[in-house]
């Protein structure tokens, strides 16, 4: 089965001159063509269902039939089937197209149901170029997705740049990205806003064609195998960490003109998927390089903090700020103190989308994605012990550590005060997402009896945490807005407040007390 390997990037449009002005590219005369595509679906999009793609392609006087199967995406880099031939225009002979046996039939069963969906017209500028060993395919795509429905006919741009490894290895397709997208000057200061992307054309036209707007994705369990070493099983969970991110950072999008804002799951979701990644830069630290897991865990918590003041606005504006207006019996917040918070969230959101759109997040991404694909297990002398166990003895040992962490801290916190709560409230989250991160490989009893006891926990600290940034964000409000409305919220706050840490004694001794589930 022929098999292609590409990268995709989305690319800003202020960008696109200095693109073409790179040395790489503007050494030779692109090779530009003009080509439309239509792609074929049933009336029930049965290939979409199957993640397939049908597509027909003019170029000039001919037309191209391809086939594109279901693969994997991680990072923009993409592997799928693909198959490709001349063909006659509304004529799918897919028994000889395509040599695996079984998919050709099933293609031939639904030829006669096939339908345009929508199309595609660009303008393709392409260049070869030898990267180290590698021959790789260069191609910009400038144009416009198309299709109609019931609603009328509707339109979306098209900028985004393909690299197709000809031949070599694949990490040459992400060093040549990575110079790409540091720009003409090769300086990461002066790089472009060339962001991987997750979504390929057809994915994009069925979302247009269906009015799919995109929503927030929550994360996946990670397949693990008991058979795989730590740095495999590694890159396995940071991969579908990276994946988890970039599904939420597209809508991590600036306010609208009219100051509308999006839907802040995704940001959320974002933060979900940052702390499960450094998560698993401490999990498996003695079996990677130190460098590495001091640098990348340095970067993405500074990604992760950046987003950290939009979720606490979010979460002030659009959760707490309605419940106590409601509480007030009037079911109004004050206008000038609305004004002025919903202001410092709109602030807050347009921060995390710039860094999240970013030419040094664009970098951060294809780098991350190269240096994870190039891990080899190698194993120090710190960590040769542990390879010697199987993944699924490892993996116990690792979150039977962080089970006895969770203890010492509960002990620490009854005794500690805020301070030892917070503490507490840090190796819970670094536990829960050790399990999640795990879970292939752990007893599923376990971790339902590990869950099941951390839960209570989790709410009890999680709700604390929302009083006690709610009450910071009241503090830090101007002196002239501190009005008796906001006084009786701080009030009211602090009840609250004291309520509910009269029960984090009894919580701390359960988990104090509780055995550790990972026998």
């Amino acid at each position: 089965m022929p098999v292609e390997t590409e990268l995709k990037l989305e690319l800003h449009p202020d960008d696109l001159s200095r693109l073409l002005a790179h040395p790489l590219l503007s050494a030779q005369p692109p090779r530009r063509e003009r080509l439309f595509n239509t792609y074929f679906d049933t009336s029930t999009l049965a290939l979409r269902a199957q993640r397939m793609a049908v597509r027909e392609r003019r170029v000039g006087r001919s037309t191209l039939l391809t086939v594109k199967t279901a693969g994997t995406s991680v990072g923009g880099l993409s592997r799928r089937g693909e198959w490709e031939a001349p063909c006659r225009p509304g004529q799918f002979d897919f028994a000889a197209l395509v040599d695996d046996e079984t998919l050709a039939q099933a293609l031939v069963r639904v030829a006669w149901q096939l339908v345009p969906v929508f199309r595609t017209d660009f303008t393709r500028r392409s260049w070869l170029l030898q990267q180290g060993p590698a021959c790789v395919e260069v191609a910009l795509d400038e144009g416009v997705i198309t299709t109609g429905n019931a609603q009328g006919r509707h339109c979306q741009p098209i900028l985004e740049l393909e690299l197709e490894l000809k031949s070599g290895p694949v990490d040459a397709l992400l060093d040549l990205a990575h110079t790409l997208a540091l720009g003409p000057s090769g300086q990461a200061a002066q790089g472009l806003r060339l962001l991987p992307a997750q979504r390929s054309k057809a994915e994009r036209g069925y979302a247009l064609f269906v009015g799919e707007r995109a929503q927030p994705a929550k994360s996946s369990r990670v397949e693990l195998d008991a058979d795989m070493h730590p740095v495999q099983a590694f890159r396995a969970v940071a991969l579908s960490c990276l994946t988890h991110l970039q599904a939420n950072e597209t809508g991590v999008l600036p306010p609208s003109d009219d100051g509308g804002l999006p839907d802040p799951e995704f940001v959320h979701q974002c933060r979900v998927a940052l702390r499960r990644l450094r998560t698993a830069l401490r999990v498996f630290r003695d079996h990677l390089p130190r460098r590495f897991v001091a640098h990348w865990s340095r970067e993405w918590r500074s990604v992760a903090g950046a987003l950290g003041d939009a979720r606490n606005w979010d979460v002030f504006v659009a959760e707490r700020l309605p419940d106590w207006s409601a509480a007030t019996g009037d079911g109004q917040t004050p206008p000038d103190l609305l004004a002025h918070v919903q202001a410092l969230r709109l602030d807050a959101g347009r921060r995390a989308a710039e860094v999240l759109s970013g030419s040094a997040h664009a970098l951060r991404l294809l780098a991350f994605t190269r240096a994870v694909l190039a891990l080899e297990p190698v194993d120090t002398p710190a960590s040769a012990e542990s390879s010697a166990l199987s993944l699924t003895d490892w993996a116990r040992t690792a979150v039977r550590e962080r089970h006895a962490a969770v203890k010492r801290a509960a002990h620490v916190a009854r005794r500690a005060g805020p301070e030892g709560r917070h503490e507490l409230r840090i190796v819970l989250k670094k536990l829960r997402y050790a399990q999640e991160l795990l879970a292939g490989v752990l007893p599923p009893k376990g971790v339902a009896r590990s869950t099941a006891m951390l839960a209570n926990a989790q709410a009890l600290l999680g709700h604390l945490n929302d009083l006690n940034t709610a009450q910071a964000l009241l503090a830090g409000l101007p002196p002239a807005l501190a009005s008796a409305w906001v006084q009786r919220w701080q009030h009211a706050l602090d009840e609250e407040l004291q309520a509910k840490l009269k029960e984090l004694p009894a919580m701390e001794r359960a988990l104090e007390r509780r055995p550790t589930p990972w026998h």
